[in-house]
């Protein structure tokens, strides 16, 4: 244990803190070292589009009002031709990073840290978010498409794993960090503290449902990010604006049609999006060439559409301002359907809020503009729509409408328009529910692993292991002298996570899980070297055939694993099968359904 770790327990030790203001104190540390990766981060992305899009091709994008430019402007005469190549190359050197170093850290960022606090214990692997802020300020930097919330995100998720890791917490305590860290990031690079705090609770589900227990640990890490943040760079909105209001009933009317709109663009986003990964996914060449020719056929719909490459907040900016025209807006919403789902659904590295914001703000002015010309002593201000459209929009394509409302009224710093984006993010999230540009949300708590022992102790303490046991079941016996290579292809060939150790006895004598593989594998030459018996865990967590399931569902959140051996006895080695976790979850409904059908009749 270093010292800084020893100064952490005494300091926690020293005022008798219990686990909530533990939390309190570990979120503090993860808010300051958020606070400072967003602001390398953002100053990474500033120098990548300095050197490469202004110094290399002289395109100077247009910035929003809270961003000027770090390190200015370069006297690169435009050549447009290499707007083509140079999201190229981006693409390349991102691509070879991500799929040498961590090939879990493409795409975009949040999803990777939703997927972990459901399904993997809140834990990221600790050099996912070192890579994914590498390889995304590369492709940001180089024109692709993106934004930088699913990076910083990942980034501020990765550290709170990291960080409860190393002091032994909890797995409820490491995903409640997982999620603050998630929440610092967002609160930080867009100055929307708020919204970052209810951000990290909301967007982990599908339906209207917030992660409770995260919202005042992910506050206090928000504030403490966004304040780190700001020391640096400022606390002004990203955006300036006229002071917009809601001001008339009869406006609800156009910002319906705008809420229909938004809630068949979002879908459209979202199937062009996943369409365009399962696309590259199914192309045959080595996965780090796939960016480079997503970054080639992003960079030329760039050559006509400049500003549909990098962040395109700038678009924003000008919409706000009223200086861009219908047809050129529409072609901006769509151009970055197109840029976003390429650059970054070819296994580049960026995230997805940032285009979300352009395209519904570009349509929210496209709408606003016309009804404007229609109507123009109702719709005074069309640039009300814009920031209406970024609510909206966004809302639909990722079922968090609470969180977005507050963050687009951050990061422009007007609370006026709330009637109306609530308005709008309700119409378009009731229309466009099914979908969801992140994968690995889950419907409801109930859903998620990380809440399976919330709801099920009652009705399962009256079942037992031995009514869902099924012994002719086949599952992988793994022998303890067995090579590490020699495992490889039986990893490949099975759906199975979890694989029992047995001696040349049959008897189990340990017991890992495929991501233990995955981690070891990392490390060139060690499948050469490792034997099973080297990273197995030689405490063996099992099902006792007579133990109800109550305690079973207890011993897999203990152990951490998805499937457990069924032994005939406590303290039995003899393996009689296995048993999953989701095994007991089918049971508890199956006994909720059969509670629910006696109510009924």
């Amino acid at each position: 244990m270093n010292p800084i770790q020893r100064f952490i327990l005494r300091l926690i030790a020293a005022f008798n803190v219990r686990s909530v203001g533990r939390l309190l104190i570990f979120g503090v540390i993860v808010g300051v070292v958020t606070g400072l990766g967003a602001a390398l981060f953002y100053a990474m992305c500033q120098f990548g589009q300095h050197y490469l899009l202004d110094g290399l091709a002289g395109y100077r994008p247009e910035e929003p009002f809270g961003e000027p430019p770090l390190f200015g402007h370069t006297t690169t005469q435009f050549r447009r031709y290499l707007l083509i190549f140079i999201p190229a190359l981006g693409g390349l050197i991102a691509g070879w990073i991500v799929y040498r170093y961590a090939p879990e850290a493409e795409g975009h960022g949040t999803d990777t840290a939703i997927e972990a606090f459901h399904d993997k214990h809140g834990r990221i692997r600790g050099r996912v978010p070192i890579v994914k802020a590498i390889a995304s300020a590369i492709t940001l930097g180089s024109g692709g498409s993106g934004g930088r919330e699913g990076p910083i995100a990942l980034i501020g998720a990765g550290f709170g794993s990291f960080l409860a890791d190393k002091f032994g917490l909890s797995s409820r305590e490491r995903r409640i960090l997982l999620a603050a860290g998630l929440g610092a990031g967002i609160g930080s690079i867009f100055r929307a503290p708020l919204a970052g705090a209810l951000f990290a609770a909301e967007i982990l589900y599908k339906e209207p449902e917030f992660e409770s227990e995260v919202i005042i640990p992910a506050t206090v890490t928000t504030i403490v990010g966004y304040s780190t943040f700001g020391m640096i760079f400022g606390f002004q909105p990203l955006f300036k604006q006229s002071t917009f209001a809601f001001s008339h009933p009869l406006e609800l009317g156009p910002y319906t049609v705008l809420a229909l709109i938004l809630a068949l663009a979002a879908p459209l986003f979202i199937k062009a999006f996943y369409g365009t990964k399962h696309m590259f996914e199914r192309l045959r060449v080595p996965n780090y060439i796939k960016p480079m020719i997503g970054g080639l056929l992003a960079g030329c719909i760039g050559f006509f559409l400049p500003e549909t490459l990098g962040f395109g907040y700038g678009v924003i900016q000008g919409a706000l301002d009223n200086n861009l025209t219908i047809p050129f807006l529409l072609m901006i919403a769509f151009g970055k359907i197109l840029t976003t789902s390429l650059s970054i659904g070819s296994g580049g590295s960026g995230g997805v809020f940032g285009p979300s914001m352009v395209i519904g703000g570009a349509l929210g002015g496209a709408v606003g503009r016309l009804f404007h010309s229609l109507w123009p002593a109702t719709i005074t201000h069309p640039g009300a729509f814009v920031i209406v459209g970024m609510a909206g929009f966004f809302a639909a394509a990722s079922n968090a409408p609470i969180s977005t409302i507050i963050m687009v009224s951050e990061m422009t710093g007007n609370y006026s328009l709330l009637v109306p984006a609530m308005w709008v993010c309700a119409i378009s999230v009731i229309i466009a529910r099914r979908w969801s540009i992140y994968q690995h949300q889950v419907p409801t708590r109930a859903d998620s692993p990380a809440h399976y022992g919330d709801y099920v102790k009652d009705l399962l303490e009256e079942s037992y292991v031995r009514d869902i046991f099924n012994p002719d079941v086949h599952f992988e016996y793994i022998a303890e002298n067995m090579r590490l290579r020699d495992f490889i292809p039986i990893m490949t060939d099975t759906h199975q996570r979890d694989f029992p150790v047995v001696d040349s006895d049959g008897d189990m004598v340990g017991i890992f899980s495929i991501n233990d593989v995955r981690e070891i594998l990392v490390e060139r030459d060690l499948d050469n070297l490792l034997i099973i018996k080297d990273f197995a865990n030689d405490e063996v967590p099992c099902a006792v055939l007579n133990d109800n399931l109550a305690d079973t569902l207890r011993r897999f959140a203990e152990s951490e694993v998805d499937t457990l051996p069924v032994v005939e006895e406590e303290g039995s080695r003899k393996i009689l099968g296995m048993i999953r976790r989701r095994d007991v979850v089918t049971r508890y409904y199956e006994q909720l359904h059969s509670i629910k059908s006696g109510t009924d009749s």
